[in-house]
């Protein structure tokens, strides 16, 4: 095997940028990339390991052994170690074996620009050299207009390795998923999937939250080339992909980024800011500067290369506090002696001023759980950029509402009322995820009081309820059909529930509201302002019912709302409206095709009667533990 010959994909502009933290484009240099140099076809490696004494590429090629292909160091002290060696080729298993400085240890780590990682439990890099060709031109074109905050936003959220499997309990492949997936998110009129974490990850229990392979979709489901062509399906089908991003932490698995070079290169060295205490894990230096160039970078490689629609930034919060999780005196106050992590949130403002100016039509998205101000606000306003927010509050709130017995909901109105007082202060998404059905939380479903019949008419009236909340809408797997246990990561849903009339009633329910979202302008041209939303009546406690008006640009897209959150039936009830005219029912959850007693639609004329402050108003029926929705 021949020798590591000096070659260089650098310029020095580049080491210019990345030792000033501001090259985001470090996947095109470092790593490993098949290449012809001098008509010999073989593959360039670079690495950052500035620490290193000495660096080599170890693989299936040399018996793994130590210094047989020793890479250079560059001159200009950036800490890059590079070479080409001839006749590797896509397919090679390789590590880097690096020699420190630092009391002469020795660390032997796998490529954190690696394309590809071996199948876990296996832990070598692979040399990739990918060649898909994209059919999605159409989509790029326009989901500018498709992501915008004044459009749709309905999101399924996705565990690919539990969404569905084989008989045999296999994985379903992204071959496979380009079919089944696509065809069903299609079919259910869902805007966008959200992907729980698909970067490589070593321990199927993180479910994807603790990654080792930064650059790599997980080869648990295929290649590469394979998971572009799933996102590219989608995009045909006109559906959106988000994928979750965590810059939060990592974990200390041994072939992983801790301790990379014998030094603490990429989590800070300081223990109280370097290590996570809730999940055991390493933290970023987000005050180094090749670190902040290699995350960025890593942001933009998902969204140039895989053609993603968004990222959802996981355990934000965590990042903005120094004392997040953390008792007192095991953190230190920044300069200003208060607790935010302002080299943190330096990185995050960077992070999307970069993102949106390199893409203006993605998303980011903050799973931010505090009361932290301008998650959701432009930089260049003092705020952290994201395009949205979750809405944690509001989630915590109306569950902990629905679990309530009907008999006592008349006393906690204000857990639903609340939420309207904040609503608008952020660009927020509702979420029902994946943590709200683990860690025996139960399912959604089995989180409603009463009998059969009143949890499914609770599940069909807490869905409604959130598609005519102001804000874009997530919806973890399952929760679509009314899975009645706990999501388990090691096996599929439980698809054979549909069969039964009630859980397919609420597959049918959630088809109907995503069509009514998407059809609707008055659910989401004003999603995030105050001029979307208007309350009728609020205060109506005893009966239990909530009554609010949703705007878009024109008055006549208008819809009347009315929620009764009792089994008790409300008949001749009352409602008042800003208009004169008739107005049709779009959506009646007790309809038969949902499960219910068969609701019929109907179309109620506004009569001459003052009411809630109005000069006209409708009487209805709403039916028990049911939401209407009138245009």
């Amino acid at each position: 095997m021949s020798k590591v010959i000096v070659h260089s994909l650098f310029s020095e502009f580049d080491i210019d940028l990345f030792k000033a933290g501001k090259h985001f484009r470090l996947y095109e240099k470092l790593g490993s990339h098949p290449m012809e140099l001098n008509g010999e076809k073989g593959t360039y490696f670079a690495v950052w390991a500035p620490t290193a004494k000495s660096v080599s590429v170890v693989g299936d090629f040399n018996g793994w052994q130590g210094k047989s292909h020793e890479l250079n160091v560059r001159w200009d002290g950036s800490g890059i170690w590079e070479g080409f060696i001839p006749e590797l080729g896509p397919g090679t298993l390789y590590k880097y074996y690096i020699l420190s400085n630092n009391f002469g240890i020795a660390t032997e780590k796998a490529d954190p620009f690696a394309r590809l990682c071996e199948h876990p439990p296996k832990t070598a890099s692979v040399v990739w050299e990918g060649d898909y060709s994209w059919q999605d031109g159409n989509w790029m074109d326009t989901r500018g207009d498709k992501n915008a905050l004044d459009k749709p936003y309905s999101v399924y959220e996705v565990h690919l390795g539990s969404w569905k499997r084989k008989e045999n309990n296999d994985f379903l492949n992204y071959t496979e998923l380009g079919e089944e997936l696509v065809k069903y998110v299609n079919e259910m009129g869902f805007t966008h999937v959200e992907f729980m974490p698909i970067m490589e990850y070593p321990f199927d229990p993180s479910w994807g939250y603790q990654l080792t392979g930064y650059f790599a979709p997980t080869s648990r489901f295929g290649t590469p080339d394979e998971f572009k062509q799933l996102v590219d399906k989608l995009h045909q089908a006109g559906i959106g992909v988000i994928l979750d991003w965590v810059p939060s932490h990592f974990p200390e698995d041994a072939h992983g980024l801790g301790f990379f070079d014998g030094s603490h290169l990429y989590e800070h060295p300081d223990r109280r800011k370097g290590y996570h205490p809730d999940w055991k894990s390493l933290i970023f230096n987000y005050g180094r500067n090749e670190v902040r160039a290699f995350l960025i970078s890593n942001a933009l490689f998902w969204l140039d290369q895989y053609h993603v629609d968004g990222l959802r930034v996981d355990a934000v919060a965590s990042m903005l506090y120094l004392d997040y999780s953390r008792e007192e005196g095991e953190w230190e106050p920044n300069i200003y002696g208060n607790n935010e992590n302002l080299e943190a949130i330096s990185f995050i403002r960077e992070l999307n001023e970069t993102v949106y100016g390199n893409f203006p039509g993605v998303q980011t998205i903050a799973e931010e759980s505090t009361s932290f101000s301008m998650v959701s606000k432009p930089v260049h306003m003092g705020g952290l950029g994201f395009g949205m927010k979750w809405m944690m509050g509001w989630m915590h709130d109306t569950l902990e509402y629905f679990k309530k017995e009907p008999i006592y909901r008349k006393h906690h109105q204000n857990d639903l009322t609340f939420s309207m007082t904040y609503a608008f202060t952020e660009n927020f998404m509702l979420p029902f995820s994946h943590d709200e059905v683990v860690y025996g939380k139960r399912s959604l479903l089995y989180k409603m009081p009463g009998d059969e019949w009143q949890r499914f008419a609770n599940l069909r009236l807490l869905y409604g309820y959130m598609f005519t909340h102001p804000g874009a809408n997530l919806i973890f797997m399952g929760g679509e059909f009314g899975q009645s246990s706990e999501w388990n990561y090691n096996q599929s849903l439980d698809w054979h529930l549909t069969q039964y009339e009630l859980h397919s009633g609420i597959q049918e329910l959630i088809k109907d509201l995503n069509k009514i979202y998407k059809s609707s302008p008055a659910l989401y041209e004003k999603q995030f302002s105050q001029e979307g939303f208007q309350w009728v009546d609020y205060g109506d406690a005893e009966n239990s019912v909530l009554t609010y008006i949703r705007k878009g640009h024109n008055q006549e897209d208008d819809l009347v709302i009315a929620a009764n959150f009792t089994p008790v039936p409300r008949t001749k009830y009352r409602v008042g409206v800003p208009k004169t005219g008739t107005l049709k029912q779009l959506f009646n959850s007790d309809a038969k095709k949902y499960g219910g007693a068969g609701s019929k639609k109907m179309s109620v004329t506004t009569e001459n009667e003052p009411w809630h402050g109005y000069d006209n108003s409708i009487e209805i029926t709403i039916p028990p533990l049911g939401i209407v929705i009138f245009q």
